[in-house]
């Protein structure tokens, strides 16, 4: 009777939500529609971190838009000098249905999140660029265990705030860019470094970057530190752990048809981390390499990546590892445009609690909401995910998902983590490897070029491992989001 009563909660949850996200949606597309449209300029396409969009080159002659007149704006007569304006509004309602894995009354609960971002990108000729985004995260009451996350507020902060010196290399179309302020960082496909645009509130560091391009290759080397939020207050410079690497991606072959990314990331901690009992301050190095592309001209996409990691924490050594694979294959021609994918990720579990030695990979600052199941209950640390999936396109502005993955631990000796790198669920004696079964099924609607809706269901099987280590309710995820960029 309980679980009916969960099941009807769920179904009948919040109706406030999806009215206030359809306000929203009326709203946001309010300055898109209306509007004749004659023939727009050549837009660059938007992008997660928003100064890496080119508007160099922008004219807003002939466009009906209403961004277009703050998108390049000359600052003298021979428009050397020039300045863009942008920015983002994200709506997200989320339910949940027996978070925690548990049957509690406290463990079901609708709630809201928003952002608003707004930037300002200064250039002074093709040698200096300043760039300022502001942001502001806020949540509705979350009644869930943990009560509101660490990255679902952030009141009034800077996200990104850097000055850049570009110097062009005459004769060769090289180009080396210094780097210095708050930045997000970004590289390859985020399993590893990403400033997870998923949360309300993205990740940001502080420090130095340079930047060379040459020949169709982008090497960044940098050093920072890490920028923990606070929610309520203005987020401190250089406070959290240090963090830096060098990270280079290109082509290869004679058409170049293989993507090759090279990197080295180090991380050190200046508080006490804990592995699997081993405990102590953390530095670690992280060495690895991704290939990605398709075979040949056939339809076959493939995208591998290994990495591995060693250093100390404490008086124990590191040594640990991750392999991810995902192929695809697509059918452009093929009604809905169907593509399927399957993939393959192992990420290292220590084998033995104590014994002077971590074998926890550690996934640093990833986008595992990507990898590992739109629920965020698994990390990249001690699991191996079996997956697959299939994409549609009905109409060139929705696109269709279904993902299934299915969970397992590699060692038996340690805990399941999140994808934030917490411990989900210490691990006991004699428990099962089997950690379970997500299903996420997502649909996205490309309104226009401003506005994107999307609204996604994902459910989580429980496998023996919760039921051997505690409660082992099955969870639900319903989630509706509205994002407007401009």
């Amino acid at each position: 009777m309980e679980h009916s009563e969960q099941q009807h909660r769920f179904r009948h949850g919040s109706t406030q939500s999806v009215l206030l996200g359809s306000v929203m949606l009326m709203a946001l597309a309010g300055s898109a529609i209306g509007q004749d449209k004659p023939i727009a300029p050549t837009y660059p396409k938007f992008q997660t971190l928003r100064f890496e969009e080119d508007w160099s080159g922008f004219s807003p002659e002939g466009g009906t838009d209403y961004w277009d007149q703050y998108k390049h704006m000359e600052l003298n007569e021979d428009g050397s000098y020039w300045v863009g304006f942008g920015g983002e509004l994200r709506y997200r309602s989320e339910q949940w249905q027996s978070f925690g894995f548990s049957q509690a009354a406290s463990a079901d609960d609708t709630f809201n999140l928003g952002r608003a971002l707004i930037y300002t990108d200064w250039h002074f000729g093709e040698n200096v660029r300043i760039f300022i985004e502001g942001e502001s995260a806020f949540a509705s009451d979350r009644d869930l265990p943990g009560s509101r996350r660490g990255l679902d507020v952030d009141m009034l902060d800077l996200q990104n705030a850097f000055a850049d010196v570009i110097y062009p290399i005459s004769g060769t179309g090289d180009k080396l860019t210094a780097r210095i302020g708050r930045q997000g960082l970004l590289f390859g496909k985020q399993r590893l470094v990403s400033t997870l645009p998923w949360a309300n509130t993205q990740r940001s560091w502080d420090g130095a970057r340079i930047i060379y391009q040459t020949n169709g290759w982008r090497i960044d080397s940098f050093y920072t530190r890490y920028t923990p939020v606070k929610k309520y207050q203005v987020n401190d410079w250089m406070a959290g752990p240090d963090f830096w690497g060098v990270y280079a991606t290109g082509k290869l072959g004679s058409d170049n048809e293989i993507g090759i990314d090279v990197y080295y990331l180090g991380l050190e901690t200046s508080g006490a981390v804990t592995f699997n009992g081993t405990s102590g301050t953390e530095t670690r190095h992280t060495f690895g390499s991704r290939l990605f592309g398709s075979f040949g001209d056939t339809k076959i996409g493939y995208d591998v990546e290994g990495a591995y990691q060693f250093g100390d924490v404490g008086s124990a050594d590191i040594s640990a590892f991750m392999v991810a694979s995902q192929f695809s294959y697509a059918f452009p021609d093929a009604t809905w445009k169907p593509k399927v994918y399957v993939g393959f990720d192992y990420a290292s579990g220590d084998d033995s609690a104590g014994d002077g030695n971590v074998e926890t990979f550690n996934q640093l600052f990833p986008l595992g909401h990507a990898y590992n199941g739109y629920m965020d209950f698994i990390g990249r640390q001690n699991i191996t995910d079996i997956s697959a999936g299939v994409s549609f396109k009905p109409h060139q502005k929705l696109l269709l998902k279904a993902d299934v993955h299915n969970f397992t631990r590699s060692s038996d000796s340690d805990s399941v983590y999140n994808a934030g790198g917490g411990i989900l669920r210490a691990t006991a004696a004699g428990a099962s490897s089997d950690v379970g079964q997500e299903v996420d099924l997502t649909a996205k609607y490309s309104v226009d070029r401003h506005t994107t809706l999307q609204v996604g269901y994902s459910h989580f099987f429980t496998g023996d491992y919760f039921a051997d280590t505690g409660t082992s309710e099955d969870v639900d995820f319903l989630y509706f989001q509205a994002l407007y960029r401009f």
